[in-house]
């Protein structure tokens, strides 16, 4: 296999998990042409831990970005993972992946990911599954939707990213990217297999502040997005048995209905808000899978659970 990729990594104050990430990258049996981690201005030991690695691996470059004060997830990690893209010319790599320093992934993770995108040119964005790791060894899904690459690996094909103009510098831009593909004629999924599975170090939407205040952010992203109100309803009634139980999901729909109240500014690009709209209706009458395969036979790719065109 002699497709090369090219790994992106915003971080900020990562010295907790990110020598995990920096090994399970190394162990990979398909190593990185090119690994581009952007010192968000970590304050930690963080610029120490990644001298120490660019010693080692000559494929390891570091952009170092001035200290804001603080962390700035959404618009803010995307700013800094172009910091890293506008240093590499795209069409010298296959593939591209963002890719957080608060992961353990298996050793076949990107082989995996590019053996299943060669097989199938369709699809233009993927990745495996988020996973906790409990106290006692014990690992539980974070249940994300087979119909997204999630936003902590998002592994792209570089065509494909090229043509939906990359990532919306705001929240939710892990979202508008993989409903872009699909507005386009790629394919966005996930997979749950066991060499796919990579552990989240740290829970998802708790890196900024508090738990609560990620799902009020969530709750705006998906505003800003353009989602309508009882697609979001319905949304955080299927959350209400995730942890933080009720409150979590009361936080979510708190997040979307202070944004409407407040009157907070949405997402300019009227194709893809109709076409959102069109694709949340038709999910809540018919399901997210039959959607889904309404949109890929619109194009001519009617695909399997596992992305496959058939």
């Amino acid at each position: 296999m002699t497709k090369n990729y090219v790994l992106i990594s915003p971080c900020r104050n990562e010295s907790e998990y990110m020598r995990e990430t920096l090994d399970s990258v190394v162990a990979q049996t398909i190593q990185p042409a090119k690994w581009i981690i952007v010192d968000d201005g970590s304050t930690d030991a963080t610029p120490q831990i990644l001298s120490h690695y660019m010693q080692q691996y000559d494929w390891i470059s570091v952009v170092t970005l001035p200290d804001r004060g603080h962390r700035a997830v959404g618009p803010g990690v995307i700013n800094a993972f172009y910091a890293g893209y506008e240093t590499i010319r795209p069409k010298d790599y296959d593939y591209v992946c963002k890719l957080d320093l608060d992961l353990r992934l298996p050793p076949r993770y990107f082989e995996l990911l590019i053996s299943k995108m060669e097989a199938n040119p369709r699809i233009g964005t993927c990745s495996g599954k988020a996973y906790i790791e409990h106290a006692n060894g014990q690992l539980t899904p974070e249940n994300h939707g087979d119909e997204t690459s999630l936003g902590m690996t998002k592994f792209y094909r570089v065509s494909c990213f090229e043509q939906i103009g990359g990532f919306v510098r705001e929240v939710m831009w892990d979202g508008i990217d993989c409903h872009t593909c699909r507005m386009l004629g790629w394919i966005a999924c996930s997979w749950d297999e066991p060499d796919l599975r990579f552990v989240h170090l740290r829970p998802m939407g708790s890196s900024q502040q508090n738990i609560y205040v990620g799902r009020m952010r969530h709750g705006y992203g998906q505003y800003f997005m353009g989602t309508g109100f009882l697609y979001m309803l319905a949304s955080a009634l299927y959350r209400l048995n995730e942890k933080p139980f009720v409150l979590g999901s009361l936080a979510m729909l708190w997040g979307w209905l202070r944004s409407a109240l407040t009157g907070k500014h949405r997402y300019e690009n009227p194709e893809f808000r109709q076409f959102l709209v069109e694709y949340q209706k038709n999910a809540l009458l018919h399901g997210k899978k039959k959607t889904i395969d309404a949109i890929h036979e619109k194009f001519n790719l009617s695909t399997d659970a596992q992305g496959n065109t058939k």
